[in-house]
């Protein structure tokens, strides 16, 4: 089916903004600020692939509010989301069976939580989506941008939102056929988050990685829990590493009590492991029954779950950000501080930088061009120098496993902040992409994982069902296999099938082709976009792109 068969729309702004996190909401709510200031108009919009704002945004969230300061003041007294403040903090080094507390006054300072707040990400954006509504911004949930769309000399003039009521054959379904329409604009901001697919199709054609470090990724697995009164200790938030991983396999958790006697607990893993018989979700569930865990969770009940990638790259991986056209924003360029677990406060900073440079840019005329002053704000910005200070935190976590390389990445960390940036280290590497760290699973044995009790820790397919997941089964299959005989030579045969386990969400699966072999199954309705699928193929043998605008999960209050 081709754009020949049917005339396409398209309808004209001054910025479009792909993606309703706080990255692409900062930016649509600072571009109307300007235009209010300067008494001028100004045309936003902001398309959201979820059926809502928030259904795909899953974050922790330990929020560290010195973004929002920036972009709105009074943000208490229009009665933002951030009600419960941070009141204690705890650092563990989990064994088997018991843990180690490390003393937070050995921690650098930018570790602490005092200030922040514990709360809901999606809830913070729904509220952001008003704020930008109030002030004129267009927000679009539901229309799922699947392509960037260039004009005659190749700038970015804007996206094009994906078919609605196609097949899963790829023909128009009678009476439910919707033909996408192009969305125009001077610039385009791409917000999509992790590994978003027209972000990184952008950093493809334009090289902007070139002279970068790879990116790299975690998966953060979530649970939200209401809990007993007894346990509920609000504010409380608590960080672990070391068991149920190894210490060659970097990861760690969170539990933050916040709310109605709301309990967030979260697992990651860092999608630089070796070995393809591990289960960042097995992991996450065999985490919940030790004896510092367990305990908060008794009697309790879980009411939602969901899975997402983090960035996890840091300074040396953020491409370069612009692109004639447009530019990357939040997640979509990777402004993750691994350490702090937070990313939200840099994602309002660069939206807001970015939308200051397409602001000046439009008031003096231009378009299509590259937003030059966005990048030289990023590098005078706190943000970077943020990041700056933990850049080899990762690196050396990754070089020297969870014991050593914590303490030195805590040494590193320390002297940074008292050198004013300066590390005994310089700036390491990652040495690699996320999927080349993947090993023949002849060099291990498989896992033998618990079976879940039902109670503390779930199957998967269950705890899917609490993600509020849902694709229209009759589409285009959104998870493409770029060559099938590959999948199997290599994916099956070299590493026995590690998709199945590093899908959070039992998507994948190898089952009896009935003629004595196996063939790869993609349940793509039970799809979270969690995106590890294309971040840890090793092969890079699969491509996520954008299913029918608002499918995937619903998430509620993550």
């Amino acid at each position: 089916m081709s754009d020949a068969e049917y005339e396409t729309e398209s309808m004209e702004y001054d910025v479009a903004i792909v993606g309703a996190g706080p990255a692409g909401l900062a930016a649509a709510i600072r571009l109307r600020q300007r235009a209010e200031e300067a008494g001028s108009d100004l045309s936003v919009v902001v398309l959201e692939k979820g059926s809502e704002v928030g259904a795909h945004i899953l974050s922790g969230a330990v929020i560290d509010p010195k973004g929002i300061n920036e972009l709105i003041p009074d943000w208490k007294e229009r009665g933002a989301p951030l009600e419960t403040e941070v009141v204690s903090d705890r650092f563990l080094r989990l064994g088997p069976s018991g843990a180690i507390s490390l003393p937070m006054f050995l921690m650098p300072p930018l570790m602490s939580n005092h200030g922040c707040y514990i709360a809901s990400l999606g809830n913070v954006c729904r509220w952001l989506a008003e704020q930008a509504e109030a002030v004129g911004v267009e927000i679009f949930p539901g229309f799922a941008a699947s392509e960037v769309l260039y004009d005659a000399d190749g700038a970015v003039r804007g996206v094009k939102i994906g078919d609605m009521g196609v097949s899963r054959e790829g023909a128009p379904k009678d009476g439910m056929f919707t033909p996408g329409i192009e969305i125009h604009a001077k610039y385009t901001l791409i917000a999509e988050g992790a590994r978003g697919s027209l972000a990184k199709g952008l950093i493809d054609k334009f090289d902007l990685g070139a002279g970068r470090e790879p990116q790299k990724f975690g998966i953060g697995l979530k649970e939200l829990w209401r809990v007993r009164d007894e346990v509920f200790k609000p504010g409380a938030v608590t960080h672990t590493m070391g068991w149920p991983l190894d210490d060659k396999t970097g990861g760690g958790s969170f539990m933050y009590h916040f709310g109605d006697n709301q309990v967030a607990i979260g697992f990651v893993v860092h999608l630089n492991y070796k070995n393809p018989y591990i289960s960042p979700y097995q992991e996450f569930q065999r985490f919940k029954h030790h004896p510092e865990i367990e305990p908060v969770l008794e009697g309790g009940e879980r009411v939602a779950y969901g899975a997402r990638a983090i960035t996890e790259g840091g300074l040396q991986s953020i491409p370069e950000l612009t692109f004639p056209g447009g530019a990357l924003i939040g997640c979509s360029a990777g402004f993750v501080n691994v350490p702090r677990i937070k990313g939200s406060h840099n994602a309002v900073k660069t939206g807001m930088m970015a939308a200051d440079a397409a602001f000046d840019a439009i008031a003096a005329g231009r378009q299509g061009d590259r937003l030059d002053g966005y990048s030289e704000a990023w590098e005078q910005s706190w943000a970077r120098k943020e990041l700056r200070l933990v850049r080899n935190a990762k690196p050396l976590w990754t070089r020297f496993g969870t014991n050593f390389g914590i303490m030195l990445g805590g040494f590193d960390m320390w002297t940074t902040t008292l050198l004013g940036g300066f590390s005994f280290f310089g700036t390491l590497s990652h040495k690699g992409a996320d999927y080349e760290a993947l090993k023949p699973a002849s060099n291990f044995t498989p896992i033998d994982y618990p079976k879940p009790d039902g109670v503390i820790s779930f199957d998967k397919l269950t705890n899917v069902s609490y993600s509020a997941t849902n694709h229209e089964e009759d589409q285009p299959v959104h998870l493409k296999v770029l060559n099938d005989e590959l999948q199997k030579a290599s994916e099956l045969g070299v590493f026995d099938g590690p998709s199945a386990r590093y899908c959070p969400a039992g998507v994948y699966e190898w089952v009896d082709d009935g003629q004595g072999g196996e063939r790869f199954q993609i349940n793509a309705q039970n799809c979270v976009h969690c995106k590890t699928c294309d971040i840890k193929d090793p092969n890079q043998n699969i491509n996520w792109t954008t299913p029918e605008g608002g499918g995937g999960p619903n998430y509620p209050n993550m």
